[in-house]
């Protein structure tokens, strides 16, 4: 195995809070898409599991790791007379405008990995133009090499094509690449890539779900410098 040199994240569940990110914003969108008819935003929010009365989305709500292409494909049979593009549209200008919880401190975490060396790169199944815009919004877009959503270009997680993207980019071997995500997309996408596939479990997908597809699994990002210390350490031995 190879040092590392690399470091791709994810967004939601990941470097922000999912629960406290997206809750708010799921009522407030499927109630405006409802046009106020609480009935209809009941069905909508079951359409993407997320109950409209707790505030909670289900483990397995596609909002965790899918496109918005796929969130409003579960969406559009309850929502006649709309075009899946305009969906789409309508549910990125609204996602930029989400107020991001950051899941540890991100500015001295990112400033750390830099420091290292690391090229640093996100790859989210969310669109590229609310990514950027959320990383702006709490300054730390500037540490980032690579931002790919998943209308990019590359494709989307689980397909390996924008993890490969970063490491061609910057002439990175893949195996010294870490790739952190909270989902099992995140991992698959990982291994696909031949990348180091690393999980945190700051998002909804239990530990046991993600833990046979992760080479170490993380309470969340805070621990990221202990654990590439403990893997450069090893590796230099070896």
């Amino acid at each position: 195995m190879t040092g590392l040199r690399g470091v791709l994240f994810d967004k939601d569940g990941t470097l922000f809070d999912f629960t406290a990110t997206w809750s708010a914003w799921a009522r407030a969108f499927l109630s405006d898409l409802a046009a106020g008819d609480e009935a209809q935003a009941r069905r909508l929010g079951e359409a993407i599991g997320f109950d409209m009365t707790t505030s909670v989305f289900a483990p397995d709500s596609p909002v965790i790791a899918h496109t918005p292409g796929e969130i409003a494909e579960a969406l559009l049979p309850h929502l006649p007379g709309t075009s899946p593009a305009a969906l789409v549209t309508r549910m990125n200008a609204a996602a930029a405008e989400a107020r991001m919880v950051e899941a540890v401190p991100l500015r001295p975490l990112l400033g750390l990995l830099r420091d290292r060396g690391l090229r640093i790169g996100l790859v989210t199944n969310d669109g590229e133009m609310p990514a950027r815009a959320h990383l702006a919004a709490v300054g730390i877009e500037p540490f980032f090499d690579f931002v790919a959503g998943f209308d990019s270009g590359y494709g989307a997680k689980p397909h390996p094509g924008p993890l490969a993207a970063f490491a061609e980019r910057f002439g990175l071997p893949h195996a010294a690449v870490a790739m952190v995500g909270d989902s099992r997309h995140d991992l698959v996408a990982a291994r696909a890539a031949g990348m180091r596939p690393v999980a945190v479990l700051s998002g909804l997908v239990p530990e046991a779900d993600l833990a046979p597809l992760a080479e170490a699994v993380l309470p969340d990002i805070g621990h990221l410098p202990g654990w590439l210390d403990r893997v450069n350490a090893a590796e230099s031995v070896g």
